[in-house]
């Protein structure tokens, strides 16, 4: 496994962070396709030994779940100086006022929450999960300053919101004297590359690390046009991501499968190496609930894909609506 820096941070993360959005109680919240803790162990096992430091996921996960299932296994199978444990912070925790968002309050209470069900003194990296309209930013960020200041958390990032929210974001804290964001969590994929446009360009210019969620299109890059799965029978926010695109997606799809055919290796390898291969690109999000899903995204970073062969991927594409946090 390579290492590299997170942004223009000191921190070493591995070039794979492992997304756990998929380990879970299938019974909470709005994911039933999640793997419960006796089937998730293995593969958080399997990534650690794979040299897999970096482990993302978020306080509304499988109603928190997600949080207390992973804290588990990471305890058990590692030690804690030796992780990069990512968590997040904004969706509904539970009803009534204050139950979510970024406000201070919401915040203060959502981290000893996260705390608490990962069974740790800190996270690594704590993240906007969406931007708060209702909230103004200087609160959010002097909120997220008081958490590392405090110690709960060592670094701050964002997710999924416009460049021009990101960038306010960005000279706000800098302007305030607060701990900057370090990291955008974006959607990015062959199917989705409109952070192409303005995101990407922000990051690089400012040293942001980029770490893509969805880097598979949930998997629609890995098989057959036709085919489906569980968790695409059953994700619909992944469905709201790319039931608008069909056709223009099917001739990228297509291009995937003829470029592994001749390579001779899965898709999930193709599509995955030309997401880590993209410049502005730290480290792809995987999620994983086979043991396979795992190995190809190992090898995926060992595929060097050509520019012809990028080119390929790439000619189909037409533009999408903004899809992911809109």
């Amino acid at each position: 496994m390579e290492y590299v820096k997170l942004g223009s941070t000191g921190l070493d993360v591995s070039r794979l962070c492992l997304g756990c959005m998929t380990y879970g109680v299938p019974s909470r919240g709005t994911h039933p396709w999640t793997l419960d803790e006796d089937q998730s162990r293995p593969l958080v096992r399997q990534a650690l030994e794979a040299g897999i430091n970096f482990f993302d996921t978020a306080n509304t996960y499988s109603d928190g779940t997600s949080e207390e299932i992973v804290g588990r296994a990471l305890r058990d199978f590692a030690k804690r100086d030796d992780l990069v444990i990512a968590t997040k912070v904004f969706n509904r925790m539970r009803p009534g006022p204050n139950g979510a968002g970024l406000s201070r309050k919401a915040i203060f209470s959502e981290i000893d929450n996260s705390l608490r069900r990962l069974g740790t003194d800190y996270v690594d990296l704590y993240q906007i999960h969406r931007w708060d309209y209702h909230t103004p930013i200087e609160e959010t960020l002097e909120a997220l300053h008081d958490v590392v200041k405090a110690g709960k958390a060592r670094y701050i990032g964002a997710s999924s919101m416009y460049a021009w929210q990101f960038s306010k974001a960005l000279y706000t804290a800098r302007e305030r004297g607060f701990t900057p964001f370090v990291t955008m969590q974006n959607h990015l994929n062959l199917l989705y590359r409109e952070e192409e446009r303005e995101m990407l360009p922000l990051c690089e210019d400012m040293g942001i690390g980029v770490m893509p969620w969805s880097p598979l299109a949930r998997g629609r890059l890995t098989r057959d046009w036709n085919e489906s799965s569980e968790r695409q029978r059953t994700d619909n926010f992944g469905s709201g991501l790319y039931e608008r695109s069909l056709e223009a997606d099917r001739a990228v799809i297509e291009a995937v499968a003829a470029i592994a055919a001749e390579r001779g290796v899965p898709r999930a390898q193709v599509a995955l190496a030309w997401v880590a291969q993209k410049a502005a690109v730290t480290t792809p999000i995987v999620g994983a609930s086979k043991p396979a899903h795992l190995t190809d995204a190992v090898a995926a970073l060992s595929l060097d894909l050509s520019a012809d062969e990028i080119a390929r991927l790439e000619a189909p594409y037409e533009p999408h609506a903004i899809a992911g946090f809109v």
